[in-house]
């Protein structure tokens, strides 16, 4: 046994990995660009390059996403998974994992928002999602859907559909673009999908300047975004008033926390953990540690101090002046 568990949470953006041990302190954490499988098999390589200097542990829980959605994609997943970590080795969605760290293993809803958007809940009648469809025609109030909504405000007033002169003027100056220039930004690959998700951030420092329809925006992404908690919660029979947390980038957003609170009716749990530390946990369960309160506090400790930089291979960098921490008021769209 080598007192080690690992855990992995990887997003629409972004992937994390650590490794902790018994006494949930972490010795090693590294991060990546996301694993979308959807893109190709380039996702298996990128993972083994990450776990690679990890070394070997008694057990693993990786939350990957499109787990539990595709069968073919779900079942290679856990064969990647353990040749890599070990027959031990876990795959759940990453939704899964961040739920479980929001909430610590106890009932509730948690709702993402990330690049996309799912609310996960378990209450009397089990364990329901609600949401997780894809950028297709899904993930609304994510980080992707409010880029793609402001694009598409922008572009219908720069054809005359509409009319927004001051939200067009404002975003494309955020943007340094002109009009002529949108179509090759948006659709300029490989990272087409994070750069709309990254309009999210302009979008809420428009509307914490005022713009209305900045503001409006980020009213329907909230709408929707506490439709899919308070449905995931009727489903599995919650408990009222709603015991509901949160994850992903746009809930860095204290305003966007709000938003939702206030359609819900009640504040949310803070998480307890991130989704990282979902996996963690969850790992370390599996691996019959006991995960108790110190547990959890030296994990959630480390897990702060252990950090690991940010991926390169991401997407666009946040904005110099969004931050992560809880009191910010902007939405930061990365992860999920």
């Amino acid at each position: 046994m080598t007192g080690l568990v690992m855990g992995v949470d990887s997003g629409g953006t972004k992937t994390s990995a650590a490794i902790a041990d018994t006494s949930g302190r972490i010795v090693a954490a590294v991060s990546g660009p996301g694993l979308d499988p959807t893109r190709g098999p380039d996702w298996e390589a990128a993972l083994a390059a990450l776990l690679a200097p990890l070394g070997s542990v008694e057990g693993a829980v990786m939350g990957l996403p499109f787990h539990g959605e595709i069968p073919e994609i779900s079942a290679r997943q856990r064969v990647v998974a353990k040749a890599l970590a070990g027959p031990q080795a876990q795959v759940l969605n990453d939704v899964a994992v961040a739920f479980a760290g929001a909430l610590a293993g106890q009932d509730g809803v948690l709702i993402l928002a990330g690049t996309g958007s799912m609310a996960w809940a378990r209450g009397p009648l089990g364990e329901v999602r609600c949401g997780g469809w894809g950028d297709a025609f899904g993930d609304e109030g994510s980080a992707f859907w409010i880029g793609r909504e402001a694009l598409a405000l922008l572009s219908q007033h720069l054809d005359g559909r509409q009319t927004a002169p001051a939200f067009a003027t404002a975003l494309l100056n955020r943007l340094g673009l002109a009009g002529t220039d949108l179509i090759g930004w948006v659709y300029d690959p490989p990272s087409q999908r994070a750069r709309i998700a990254s309009v999210a951030a302009h979008v809420s420092a428009l509307a914490a300047a005022g713009d209305s329809s900045a503001l409006a925006l980020l009213d329907r992404a909230a709408d929707h975004l506490a439709a899919l908690g308070r449905t995931a919660g009727k489903a599995c029979d919650a408990a009222t008033p709603l015991r509901w947390s949160y994850a992903g980038g746009v809930f860095q957003s204290a305003d966007m926390r709000d938003r939702v609170a206030s359609r819900l009716g009640c504040q949310p749990v803070p998480p307890r953990l991130p989704p990282l530390g979902g996996a963690l946990l969850l790992a370390a369960t599996a691996a019959g540690w006991r995960a108790d309160a110190a547990f959890l506090s030296q994990l959630a400790a480390s897990l702060r101090q252990s950090a690991p930089p940010p991926a390169t291979a991401a997407g666009p960098a946040p904005l110099s002046n969004t931050s992560t921490q809880p009191s910010e008021r902007r939405l930061n769209a990365h992860d999920h």
